[in-house]
Formats: C-alpha cells, structure tokens, sequence
C-alpha cells in the first residue's frame, strides 16, 4: 500500500466475482478522469486474481473473506481500511464522470461526512423520532451510503468504534434490516450524530441514483455527462421525498438491480472497449451503439408498449432475486 498519500478513493469488493466486476467499471471510470491527478486508487479486496491488466496500476488492499463481516457491515470498517488523510469511499457499483478534486475540497476538514440531509421524524428504517431520543440527539444525517468521507484521526476512528459497537443492537434499537442485515446507514448515522458530525447538503451535484430519478438515466462516462431525471407531479414515476427534478451529478449510483441492464451495461462495455481493448472514443461509440444502445432502447420501447395488455392478460411478474444476494 502506498503509503503518507494525501488523498484517495477506496472501493470494497469481496465475495462474490459480480461486486470485483462492479468494481472494475468504477475504477476504470475514476482511471479515465484521473489521469494526472495525485489521487489514487484503492480496492480492498479478497480476489486480486479477478482484476484485468489494465488495472494493475491500482492500489490493492487485500483483505480475507469475511474479515470485515458480511453484507453492508465492511463500510463500518472504513477507518482501518483507509489509505489516506483524506479519503472517499465510493460503493462498486457507481461510476464517475468527471474528476473527484472539488469533491474532495467540498469534504475537507471534516472528520466524517456524507451527502445528504438531516432528520429528525418520519420513517428511515425505523421511526426516527424514537431513535433520537434513545440516543439524546436533536437528529440524524439521512443520506445514500454510496459514498462516505474520512480523515484519518481520533474523531473518526471514535465514530467508526461507535457505528461497530452499535451494529449487535440493531435489532434492539428498533432498526429495520436491509436485505435481512443491519443497514450500514443508520449505524453511521447514529454515530455521527453522537459526535456533531453533519452531512454535505445534497444538492445533487454529488451523487443520485435511479431510484431517486425514476424518469430517465442519462450517462456518458468518457464525455463527462450525466443527467438523471425525477419527473415532477402528479408524473407516477416522481418521487415526492426527492427535492430535485434534474441533477447532473459526478458520481451515479448504480444501485440494485440498474447495474444489469441499460445503460450502465453500455458504459461497461464503453470502459471495457476504450480502457482495456484501446479502443478509440469514436469505435466503442459505434459499437455500443449498435449492439447495446439500439437492441436495449428497442426491446424497452417493445415492452412498454405491450405492459399494459399483459398485465391484464397475466398479472404482474414476480420479483426476480438479486444477483447481489
């Protein structure tokens, strides 16, 4: 491990070979973006032999199955994993556009932050209210945990100590599980509430997601665009806890099920093509368009078309089982 580095970007990709693949689309986007910059690379990960070659230049943190825990619990072991002073972790399944630096200048001086917003009642996987005053605080940062920000330091090694010791009580404190394991975002949020932590408020520059922009996902990786579209009322795609109708963030969170299909399937073949084939800007564009843009925009202009008649005809499908679990 490169060490005394001022500033990096740390991924964790351990288990199964889908999150290494993930991983590799992120740090191929961060690669294209970050050419001449100071900062670097990280993965922590329990199968370096999964990495393509295009990839050896990247830091690797190599960690055993299982030696931060399961399911989300690994976030709550950021402190011992970064390699920085300052240090952004981005999840594997997120790609950059653009470079990371006024991100970083956004965060600095903070012990621990995140992008978002703060709470204080209303329903976050578990009523918030009563999780504040188990815990005598005024409120909670409420935030996506695609992406947390620490400087190495007492504070922050505090706040992580306290998000672990939190994580057996979970149940207890009357938190509601993600994917049945305890939600790594409401730990971190506890303990950085504990300790006067806020986070960056969500102007949605940062980071979003297709969830929170249910109306369209527009992302170009090597060209440095992205634009994800919340529709506004009474549109049913909009949704109402979201305060934007467009944002153009430098980190899209690929969450669930949006990394196996369009376009993130494109953008991954657009990274593969340019970064690991050397293919030009101008090929990997007409070749995704041909074989993924042109299919995947026809076969979903097809099916929204016939939704309606077989749903009528058949009911709705049956939700199919992440290959994250």
């Amino acid at each position: 491990m490169t060490q005394n580095q001022s500033r990096a970007v740390l991924a964790i990709a351990t288990g199964k070979p889908v999150y290494i693949q993930m991983a590799v689309n992120l740090a191929r986007s961060f690669k294209w973006w970050h050419k001449d910059s100071s900062i670097k690379f990280f993965l922590a990960t329990d199968q370096k032999n999964l990495l393509p070659n295009d990839l050896s230049d990247i830091e690797i943190i190599e960690v055993q199955s299982g030696q931060y825990g399961q399911g989300f619990s690994p976030k709550l072991h950021l402190d011992k994993l970064a390699p920085a002073q300052q240090t952004l972790f981005i999840d594997a399944d997120c790609l950059c556009v653009g470079s990371l630096e006024s991100v970083f200048n956004r965060f600095a001086g903070r012990a621990v932050s995140v992008v978002g917003t703060t709470i204080s009642q209303g329903e976050w996987f578990g009523n918030v209210a009563a999780v504040c005053q188990r815990f005598g605080v005024p409120a909670l940062p409420k935030f996506n945990g695609g992406i947390y920000y620490l400087e190495k330091g007492e504070e922050s090694d505090r706040i992580y100590a306290k998000a672990r010791e939190l994580e057996p009580q979970y149940d207890e404190i009357g938190l509601v599980r993600l994917r049945n394991r305890p939600n790594d975002e409401l730990l971190m949020a506890i303990a950085m509430a504990l300790h006067n932590q806020t986070p960056i408020l969500d102007d949605g520059s940062i980071m979003s997601d297709p969830q929170a922009c249910q109306g369209g996902v527009f992302i170009d990786v090597l060209k440095g665009k992205s634009k994800l579209i919340n529709p506004p009322a009474p549109n049913p795609k909009h949704q109402a806890w979201y305060p934007f109708t467009e944002v153009n963030p430098v980190v899209v969170h690929f969450l669930d099920y949006y990394t196996a299909i369009y376009p993130y399937t494109r953008e991954e073949l657009r990274l593969e093509l340019v970064s690991a084939k050397k293919w030009s800007v101008c090929a990997a564009d007409m070749w995704t368009t041909l074989f993924c843009s042109i299919p995947n925009v026809s076969v979903r202009t097809f099916k929204d078309g016939l939704r309606p008649i077989y749903r009528k005809l058949f009911g709705t499908n049956s939700v199919s089982v992440s290959n994250r679990i």
